[in-house]
């Protein structure tokens, strides 16, 4: 499936969109990265392969700071007005679900109810530091305020599925870390992996944004 590429204006730079339009789209899922990676990363390289074969258009954002080649994001506020200024930019006529993977999970969730979003997904939220469970991210998870996955890897360090609360929608992928790489010797392979992250994202869309249960192309 082609992608389309298009950069536009931020008030902190330059930001990138990857778009992968689904034919006939039920839903649009709009996804931005995490502080230490880009758009490659597999998690999102798998939701933006497969999901639109089955009604779900995929849009990768890169933010300013990656695109200008830094290395260390910008303030979670840039992250934000990157994260807004790309939805205000796509104009779907379809349900918004935004998303992306750890610092873009929590982006995310701080703007969903703003961008009158129908659902937020957060891949690899990242709960608290590594070995700091003190410091808990958890009420910014909850002020999404609209239908909320969390994806989380088994072994993920910055919080495993057992340290969120039990009303949390989530879906476990089992033996990875916080990349959703998963060792050598696993019962899961990265393909099964990656397979649990899109199965588990498309089936939450299509039950908790479009109501058109398991139906798919």
């Amino acid at each position: 499936m082609t992608a389309v590429e298009r950069r536009f204006e931020t008030p902190h730079g330059d930001a990138r969109i990857v778009v992968r339009q689904a034919r006939g789209p039920v839903a649009t899922l709009l996804l931005s990265h995490g502080a230490g990676g880009g758009i490659d990363s597999r998690d999102l390289v798998a939701l933006a392969e497969h999901l639109p074969r089955n009604g779900v258009t995929v849009v990768l954002l890169e933010q300013p700071w990656k695109v200008a080649g830094r290395k260390i994001a910008t303030p979670p506020a840039t992250l934000d007005v990157g994260l807004v200024a790309a939805a205000n930019r796509l104009k779907t006529r379809t349900p918004l679900v935004v998303g992306g993977r750890s610092a873009g999970a929590r982006s995310a969730a701080r703007c969903a109810k703003q961008l009158g979003a129908s659902g937020c997904l957060a891949l690899a939220f990242p709960l608290h530091p590594p070995g700091k469970p003190e410091k808990s991210r958890l009420e910014e998870l909850r002020a999404a305020r609209v239908p909320t996955l969390v994806v989380q890897g088994e072994r993920d360090a910055f919080g495993r599925p057992d340290e969120f609360p039990s009303n949390v929608d989530l879906a476990v992928v089992p033996a990875a870390d916080h990349g959703f790489k998963v060792p050598a010797r696993a019962e899961v392979s990265e393909a099964d992996a990656m397979g649990i992250i899109v199965e588990s994202t498309l089936e939450w869309i299509l039950r908790e944004v479009t109501g058109t249960g398991s139906q798919r192309e």
